[in-house]
């Protein structure tokens, strides 16, 4: 497999959809400083938002006479939400104003984690969070711009910061989540996410730098150029499956991990108890930067060979941790490590392959939660028909569909280039 291109490489800023003009006023001062950190919060919160459900099924379910693993597709509910909301909304960065498309996404989110929080039965709480998991994807329209900002020596480590602060919000939804909820009951839960998600949206979306831009072509163009732009680009593309396989992989186990820890036939914990299990995932927020200095000084391609040898060796060891603490506690570290170092190393090389930053995140992004919503929708019912060991067979199987659909994708590509070279060659010599 050939190495990918250095994340080096400068941003392209051209895009198909929009012409920019300049921009205005940025950042200053207090607010330049701000910056970064407040980006990174931001997403940290608004990511939270799409795993709120995952440690409250066992209380949700109890308050609508179900039993956890009969609700398991909630969790699956917002993870296709938001990959519906990044095929539509994520796009938009390419080609409108990003400081109000931010503030009103945070709006809707907000408004939609109210009403999961007043729903009645599991049909409007799934609504409810498909929704609100449609609007929270005000970190991806962040990330290009993050990337577009900083100095390309540094571009993967300010990319890195960015998904330091997604993960810990995937950490705090499970830990705190699980810790307020079983104080507090689930439905507080979901409102203290719609303050926090209005509050820290309308933040960010304020220190945002003014774009004028003009936009030429259809609202949604970006999203129609999507299947073109993923196939001319063989390193997009690796990195679309190769992130769907890993995404999967985590989500089957992630999502899944509250149906073992607190179910009887597991470890019988309480929601608290579990929810304190997510603390492992801080593993991912110490890792992103790490990996950011990785990628700027090795590439890509080499960062997610090894986080792929990460993940597999971590599945064994969640299917010996379903009988050992130990085991599940040195898997959590491991996975959580293998998906970041994936993540930052395959994102930026998103962000920087193509002149449609937005647009390739987008596609990017879509895969990586398509491929997680698949596999946690299938991951449910194998714990119900086969225990852990099913949850675990399926992160495997994702792993090894994952890596092996790249691993053949080159040589087609090589021989696709040597035919249109011979078609050019002939073509000449005519």
């Amino acid at each position: 497999m050939p190495s990918s291109p250095s994340s080096t490489t400068p941003a392209p800023t051209s895009t198909p959809a929009a012409r920019r003009e300049p921009s205005g006023k940025g950042p200053s001062g207090a607010a330049a400083r701000l910056f970064l950190p407040l980006i990174a919060l931001c997403t940290a919160v608004t990511a939270a938002n799409i795993y709120l459900a995952a440690p409250l099924l066992p209380l949700i379910a109890h308050d609508m006479g179900s039993t956890p693993s009969a609700v398991a597709w909630l969790a699956s509910v917002a993870q296709l939400g938001y990959a519906a909301g990044l095929l539509f909304f994520a796009p938009l960065g390419d080609s409108v104003n990003r400081r109000r498309l931010v503030a009103a996404l945070s709006l809707v989110a907000t408004a939609a984690l109210l009403a999961a929080a007043a729903s009645a039965g599991t049909g409007a709480l799934a609504g409810a969070v498909l929704v609100a998991s449609a609007a929270t994807v005000v970190p991806q329209l962040l990330v290009p711009l993050v990337a577009e900002r900083a100095p390309a020596d540094r571009r993967a480590r300010h990319v890195a910061a960015v998904i330091a602060g997604l993960f810990t919000g995937v950490v705090a939804a499970r830990v705190l989540g699980g810790l307020a909820g079983q104080a507090f009951g689930w439905r507080a839960v979901f409102v203290g996410a719609a303050v926090l998600t209005a509050v820290l949206g309308l933040a960010t979306a304020y220190i945002l730098p003014v774009e004028r831009r003009q936009r030429r072509g259809p609202l949604f163009a970006g999203l129609v150029a999507i299947p073109g732009l993923v196939r001319r680009s063989p390193d997009l593309w690796r990195a679309c499956v190769r992130q769907a396989g890993m995404y999967g992989a985590w989500s089957a186990l992630w999502t899944s991990l509250a149906l073992l820890l607190t179910e009887g036939e597991g470890y019988g914990m309480t929601t608290a108890a579990a929810g304190l299990f997510g603390l492992f995932g801080l593993a991912a927020s110490v890792v992103a930067p790490l990996a950011g200095g990785l990628v700027d000084r090795f590439g890509a391609a080499k960062v997610v060979r090894s986080a792929y040898a990460l993940a597999a060796l971590s599945v064994p060891l969640f299917w010996l941790g379903g009988q050992v603490m130990a085991a599940l506690c040195a898997a959590a570290v491991l996975v959580h490590a293998a998906l970041v170092a994936s993540h930052v190393a395959n994102q930026t090389l998103a962000l920087t392959t193509t002149s449609a930053p937005a647009t390739a995140n987008t596609a990017y992004v879509v895969a990586g939660f398509a491929g997680g919503a698949l596999a946690s929708a299938l991951a449910g019912p194998a714990f119900g028909h086969w225990g852990w060991g099913g949850v675990c067979a399926v992160a495997g199987a994702w792993l090894v569909l994952g890596w092996t659909a790249t691993a053949v994708r080159p040589a087609r590509s090589a021989r696709s280039a040597r035919s249109a070279r011979s078609a050019r060659s002939v073509r000449s010599a005519r």
